[in-house]
């Protein structure tokens, strides 16, 4: 995966992430749920490191 698919990713988690707050609020375990979900994408957008199969979609 690239990190341009992994930023797609990131961004329809967070617009999922928003949506869920205003419907249930923020501190409700949903939330937190997605809010977690986001935070795992994040870290492994931080930690990419491409290899040769993906080095060349950068």
């Amino acid at each position: 995966m690239s990190k341009h698919e992994m930023l797609k990713i990131i961004e329809q988690k967070r617009a999922e992430l928003i949506d869920i707050v205003l419907k249930t609020g923020l501190s409700s375990s949903l939330s937190i749920k997605y809010s977690q979900d986001l935070d795992r994408l994040l870290n492994n957008y931080n930690d990419y490191e491409p290899t040769k199969k993906n080095a060349n979609c950068l």
